[in-house]
């Protein structure tokens, strides 16, 4: 039987009937712990579960010599590099190591990452438990994370949760570049394959209609290419802006408190706010007259939580608890 390079038709309909079946064991997982241990465990261990899922799916399939369910489906079959040799086992395992268990370290890294980042950034620290960073707060690493910003300086800590912000908004531009490049070439339908320099071959040789196929998946990666710079160039856009509001923001604000400043020395004033016990920054008035600084109550609003529910709020009605006024001379 004739063999040839497996086409990118073959390629995305072997990855999505991989997906189809890989989405039917997670569900079937996710139900069972769901029923056995409740909503809540299912909602603090779902990533975990897809996970497994996904490491048990391709360790009975890939890492054990045999064809996918996609890959039967379609009659491709893997090979290494020099595309006479079917991939070693350590190969295989890289393999699947890269396709499953790397995006699931990647995205709970930085998403921990920028949780502490964040934190040590407002000054508080809460101990209760967050379900978004599942297995991750479990493990030594989260104690090596909170150690190793714990000692960076502020400004360091600003600067990588900027750089953590670029990555979280690059990798998915990164998998948009990668498929455009697939849909031109029509080679390496997943980067972990690209990587691991994996390709298939089809059972049954070029058909009749391959190159006009090929064609088609040419003119979409272009497509996909323009719409992905287009993309690129409207965040660029929005982050200047975004930029520029806020730089026009802190000067305004330091405007206001320099008036502010003034204002008190003239009038022989200088007010404390009772949170801070400093002199009051762009005083701010609750609807019982008490005056705060804006940044010391908006701040107490986020972090504290009366029990007497004199002061219960909720941070969807901030904005219409605070009645912002100047601090006026006698008050």
């Amino acid at each position: 039987m004739p063999l040839a390079p497996a086409g990118p038709a073959q390629l995305v309909r072997c990855g999505q009937k991989d997906e189809l079946y890989r989405s039917g064991l997670r569900s079937g997982a996710g139900a069972a712990l769901h029923g056995l241990a409740g909503a809540k465990k299912w909602l603090e261990w779902r990533k975990e579960i897809e996970l497994l899922s996904d490491i048990a799916y391709f360790s009975l399939t890939t890492l054990s010599g045999y064809q996918t369910l996609g890959e039967e489906y379609v009659n491709i079959v893997q090979v290494d590099s020099t595309k006479k040799r079917v991939p070693s086992f350590l190969r295989r395992a890289i393999l699947i190591s890269l396709h499953t268990v790397a995006p699931y370290c990647l995205e709970k890294g930085l998403l921990h990452l920028e949780h502490e980042l964040q934190t040590e950034a407002h000054g508080s620290r809460t101990q209760q438990s967050n379900p978004a960073c599942g297995l991750l707060d479990r493990t030594l690493i989260r104690n090596w994370i909170q150690n190793q910003v714990g000692e960076l300086p502020e400004q360091q800590k600003k600067t990588l949760l900027q750089i953590v912000y670029v990555l979280k908004q690059c990798i998915p531009l990164l998998r948009r570049l990668h498929l455009a490049i697939f849909y031109i070439y029509g080679t390496f339908y997943h980067l972990s394959k690209r990587i691991t320099g994996i390709t298939y071959l089809y059972f049954g040789g070029l058909q009749g209609e391959d190159q006009s196929i090929r064609s088609s998946y040419k003119f979409l990666g272009i497509i996909s290419l323009l719409h992905l710079l287009l993309t690129i160039g409207v965040q660029m856009y929005s982050f200047k802006q975004r930029q520029r509001a806020r730089q026009e923001w802190k000067l305004h604000r330091n405007l206001a408190h320099q008036k502010n400043v003034t204002e008190e020395k003239a009038t022989g004033r200088h007010s404390r706010c009772t949170l801070c016990l400093e002199e009051r920054r762009h005083a701010t008035a609750t609807p019982c007259g008490h005056l705060f600084c804006w940044e010391c109550i908006t701040e107490w609003c986020n972090t504290r939580v009366s029990t007497e529910g004199k002061y219960r709020l909720e941070r969807v009605d901030m904005m219409q608890f605070l009645l912002v006024n100047t601090c006026q001379p006698g008050c």
